[in-house]
C-alpha cells in the first residue's frame, strides 16, 4: 500500500514536471513567433531553465571568435548580460565549443582547480550544457548548475533527460538568434539600399563628380560600418591621387594627396589586376600606401577597382584599424557604391565631350559660314559685278552705235555663265540637289561617280529626316575622300541600312590603315554624329584597312505623325 501510494506520488510529480516543462516550451515558443526581442527571449529561456531544474544557476552564452563566451542571459550567476568571460578547459561549456556536443560535469567533491577557474569560483558540483546551433554552426550553449551550499544540490541521473530537455529549449533560442539575424540583415540591407538610393538620385540630377564623390565615401562608411573610406583616382604616371575621404578616426591625408603605385598593397594590387584586393594584416604592406597605413594605424583594407567604359579609372578603399578582418562580404557591398562612381564620372565625361562637341561645331558651323562669304564675294560676286559692268558698257556702246557692242555682250554672257558655275559648286558643298531630290541613295551615286575608285554602295531607296540624311551624306563623303587621298586603297564598300531603330552606315577601304581618330575630319564627323544622339566608330590598324562606322537614331515615324 505504502509503495503503490509511492510509485504513484512519483507518477503525478513525473505528470507535473512534464506539464510545467510544455508550459515552460510554449510561453518561450509564442516570444519567438511574436518575433519578441532576442534578449528577452534569452532572458526568459534561462530563467525558465533554472526555474524546471531547480538550479542555482543558468546561463544562456555566445561562442566568440577570440575563445571567450558573451553572457547573454545568467540567472543566480555572478555576470550581467553583455559581459565577455574567458572559458574554462575542461568545464562543460568549453567541451560543448570544443565537440559540438552535449556535455556534462560533476565534481565529487569542492572543486580543486582542474575544473577552471569559474567552476572552482563559484563552487560547482554538477553541471550540464548543450550546443545552440545557428546555420549548421555551433553559435553558442545553454547551460545549468548546481552549487555547494546551494538551493538544488547535486543533479542525480540526469544526464539523459538534461540534454533531452535543454536541446528543446536550445532550439527555440536558435530560432530566435535566427530571426534577429534576419531582421538585423534587413536592416542592413534597407540602410544600403537607403544610401545607394540618395547617391544615385544625386548622380542622376548631374551632380558633380566631386559632390558624387564626397557622398559616396560618407555613404559607404556609413553602411560597412568601417572607419575609413576613400576614392582614389590612378594617373598615367603609376600613382593615385587622394580624391575624397570619409570622417576618420585619425587625421586624414589632405585630399589631392599623391602616391606612388608601388609595393606590396591593395591599392597597387587593383592597379596591378584591375581585381578587387584584400589585406586582413597590413603589418606586411609596403610601398607608399603601405607606409601611409603604417602611420595612421590602418590594420586591415578592401580595394574594389572603379571602371569606366572599359578602363581602369581608380579604386575604393575601405580601411580598419580593428583587430578583427573586414567581412567576407565588404567586397561585394562596396561594387554597388563603385558602379555608381563609374556612372557619375561617365556622365561627367559624356556631358563635358558633348559641350566639347558643341563647341566644335559651333566654330565648324561659323568658319563654314565665312568660308562662303567669303566664297561668293571673291568668286560668284565679283563675277556678277563684271557682268553688270560689262553689260553697262554694252548698252552704252548700243546707244552710241559703236561696233564693239556685240563683244561686250558676249563678254558679260561669259561672266555670268563663270558665276552660275561657281555658284553651283558653292551649292554642291553645302549639299547636292542628289541628296535633297533623290536621298541617300542617289546622293551618294553622284558622289561616286566623281570618284577615281571603285566603290560599292547598298543603301536603303527610302527617304528619312533631312538632318539624318544630309548627316549620312557628309560622313561617306568626307570618309571617301580621305580613302582617296591618303589611303592608297583599290576598292572602298558603302553600306547604310536600319537596324534597332537606328540608321547605320559603314564605310570600308582595303587601304594602308592607320587613319588618325583624332584628326580634324573624324573628329568633325563624330561630333556631327554625337549632335544626332549618335555616335561614331573607327576602326584602322596598323596593317591595313579601316572601318568607319556610325549609328544615328531615327525618330519614331508614329511619334512624328507620319
Amino acid at each position: 500500500m505504502d509503495e503503490s501510494r509511492l510509485h504513484s506520488r512519483e507518477k503525478r510529480a513525473g505528470v507535473t514536471g512534464l506539464a510545467e516543462e510544455q508550459a515552460a516550451l510554449r510561453g518561450v515558443a509564442t516570444l519567438v513567433a511574436g518575433g519578441a526581442p532576442a534578449e528577452q527571449v534569452f532572458r526568459t529561456v534561462a530563467q525558465q531553465v533554472s526555474g524546471l531544474f531547480g538550479a542555482d544557476v543558468a546561463a544562456i552564452v555566445r561562442f566568440e571568435h577570440d575563445g571567450t563566451v558573451t553572457v547573454l542571459g545568467d540567472v543566480g550567476g555572478p555576470h550581467e548580460p553583455g559581459a565577455r568571460v574567458s572559458l574554462d578547459a575542461g568545464y562543460v561549456v568549453h567541451t560543448v565549443r570544443e565537440t559540438g556536443r552535449s556535455a556534462r560535469y560533476d565534481s565529487p567533491g569542492a572543486p580543486s582547480g582542474a575544473e577552471g577557474s569559474l567552476a572552482r569560483t563559484l563552487g560547482v558540483r554538477s553541471a550540464v550544457a548543450s550546443p545552440i546551433e545557428v546555420e549548421g554552426a555551433v553559435w553558442g550553449a545553454i547551460t545549468v548548475a548546481s552549487l555547494y551550499g546551494g538551493e538544488c544540490g547535486h543533479f542525480p541521473g540526469l544526464s539523459k533527460v538534461a540534454e533531452r530537455r535543454l536541446t528543446q529549449f536550445t532550439e527555440l533560442v536558435a530560432s530566435a538568434v535566427a530571426n534577429a539575424q534576419a531582421r538585423e540583415e534587413l536592416s542592413v540591407v534597407a540602410a544600403e539600399q537607403a544610401a545607394l538610393r540618395r547617391v544615385a538620385e544625386l548622380v542622376a540630377q548631374g551632380g558633380s563628380s566631386v559632390e558624387v564623390f564626397d557622398r559616396v565615401a560618407k555613404e559607404a562608411q556609413g553602411v560597412l560600418e568601417t572607419e575609413a573610406v576613400g576614392l582614389l583616382r590612378f594617373e598615367p604616371d603609376d600613382a593615385a591621387i587622394l580624391v575624397a575621404q570619409s570622417k576618420t578616426p585619425w587625421e586624414p591625408p589632405p585630399l589631392g594627396t599623391r602616391l606612388a603605385l608601388d609595393g606590396e598593397n591593395v591599392v597597387a594590387r587593383v592597379a596591378r589586376t584591375r581585381r578587387p584586393a584584400r589585406m586582413d594584416d597590413w603589418k606586411h604592406a609596403t610601398g607608399a600606401v603601405g607606409a601611409m597605413a603604417d602611420v595612421l594605424g590602418v590594420r586591415s583594407g578592401v580595394a574594389i577597382p572603379i571602371i569606366v567604359a572599359g578602363q581602369l579609372w581608380g579604386t575604393m578603399i575601405a580601411a580598419s584599424n580593428r583587430s578583427e578582418p573586414l567581412p567576407p562580404n565588404t567586397e561585394a557591398r562596396m561594387q554597388q557604391f563603385t558602379g555608381l562612381v563609374a556612372t557619375s564620372i561617365a556622365n561627367a565625361a559624356s556631358f563635358d565631350q558633348l559641350m566639347a562637341s558643341r563647341a566644335r561645331l559651333v566654330t565648324a558651323g561659323d568658319a563654314a559660314r565665312r568660308r562662303v562669304v567669303h566664297d561668293l564675294h571673291d568668286g560668284a560676286q565679283q563675277q556678277i559685278v563684271h557682268t553688270i559692268v560689262l553689260l553697262k558698257l554694252a548698252r552704252q556702246a548700243f546707244r552710241d552705235g559703236r561696233d564693239d557692242t556685240e563683244a561686250l555682250v558676249a563678254k558679260a554672257l561669259d561672266q555670268a555663265e563663270q558665276a552660275n558655275v561657281q555658284l553651283r559648286e558653292l551649292a554642291h558643298g553645302i549639299l547636292p540637289a542628289s541628296l535633297t531630290n533623290g536621298g541617300i541613295t542617289a546622293g551618294i551615286a553622284a558622289l561616286v561617280e566623281r570618284l577615281d575608285l571603285p566603290v560599292r554602295v547598298d543603301a536603303p531607296v527610302e527617304r528619312f529626316e533631312p538632318e539624318i540624311e544630309a548627316s549620312v551624306y557628309f560622313i561617306v563623303a568626307e570618309t571617301l575622300t580621305n580613302v582617296v587621298k591618303h589611303a592608297r586603297a583599290s576598292t572602298a564598300e558603302v553600306s547604310v541600312c536600319v537596324e534597332n531603330g537606328a540608321l547605320h552606315v559603314a564605310v570600308r577601304d582595303d587601304g594602308v590603315g592607320g587613319a588618325d581618330r583624332d584628326g580634324h575630319g573624324l573628329v568633325g564627323l563624330a561630333d556631327r554624329a554625337m549632335a544626332l544622339g549618335g555616335r561614331l566608330e573607327v576602326e584602322s590598324p596598323a596593317q591595313g584597312g579601316t572601318l568607319v562606322a556610325a549609328a544615328l537614331p531615327l525618330l519614331d515615324r508614329s511619334e512624328a505623325g507620319v
